[in-house]
């Protein structure tokens, strides 16, 4: 037996959801994207002290993950919340966590 077989569909999306905030900055970046409609990669940029890769690493984690989309609009990207999603991992970590 394996791993792979004891654990369910909604386990791997819940650990892959949990993974991709595992993070402060990613944290603060949910955050801001949940109490405003988008907002550009260069905003994000300006309000956190730390280097454009490291922002560019993070924000792709959260998309890698399905919790944020990205919308080109060259030369700038627009963050926004993929609501399917965030709501999809709200559900989970409430039935998970039995609240």
């Amino acid at each position: 037996m394996d791993i792979k077989s004891v654990t369910t569909d909604k386990q791997k999306r819940a650990a892959r959801y949990a993974k991709a905030m595992g993070h402060p900055v990613r944290m603060y970046v949910l955050e801001l994207l949940s109490n405003q409609s988008c907002c550009y990669s260069g905003n994000l940029s300006d309000e956190l002290p730390i280097a454009k890769s490291t922002l560019s690493q993070h924000l792709k984690e959260l998309k890698d993950a399905g919790l944020i989309q990205g919308e080109i609009e060259s030369p700038r990207i627009k963050y926004c919340i993929n609501t399917e999603n965030w709501q999809e991992a709200q559900q989970l970590f409430k039935q998970f966590l039995k609240i």
